[in-house]
């Protein structure tokens, strides 16, 4: 199998930008398994510190990202109330390409076509390093947690709050 010069995506380009150091990592896509624990195995990562990026919308038909470990679920309670919203949703997949630039699989909050504020959860502070999607599918951006916070604060809004669902045992 050969293996394509990895080429530079918008998300790589702003980091670069930034003086953000960061590593590029492509991995072999399955369409039928875009979940981030997949994408942490291909990667040799552990799930945890591999980030995946959703699109939310809040009541007052506002969107917000929320990034969250790829072992987590997203808990929109949470998230409407860290963004000051009554109630948040799932984006619908439809808007997710137009309003972003990013197909499923491949979103970030990094050169996003919209500077949406970013809810990031708090865990992502644990990690020396974290990866999150470059902005296509089959290639990850890894970088400590601060470098990736810095640069999604330079587009726009970060901030950090408790957004996973909790897990009980």
């Amino acid at each position: 199998m050969s293996h394509a010069k990895v080429s530079k995506t918008n998300a790589a380009r702003l980091l670069d930008g930034l003086g953000i150091t960061y590593e590029l990592r492509a991995y072999e896509v399955d369409p039928d398994d875009l979940t981030a624990i997949s994408v942490a195995r291909k990667i040799g990562l552990p799930s945890e510190q591999v980030f995946k990026t959703l699109l939310t919308k809040t009541s007052d038909n506002e969107h917000v990202f929320g990034v969250v470990p790829g072992d987590a679920e997203l808990d929109l309670k949470k998230l409407a109330a860290a963004a000051g919203a009554r109630k948040v949703e799932m984006a619908s997949l439809k808007d997710v390409e137009p309003l972003t630039g990013y197909i499923r699989g491949g979103v970030t909050v990094l050169a996003a076509k919209k500077p949406f504020p970013a809810f990031a959860d708090e865990t992502i502070e644990l990690f020396d390093v974290i990866s999150i999607s470059a902005g296509q599918r089959g290639l990850q951006l890894l970088m400590s947690p601060a470098d990736y916070l810095r640069a999604v604060s330079s587009a726009g809004e970060a901030t950090l709050a408790d957004i996973t669902k909790s897990v009980t045992a």
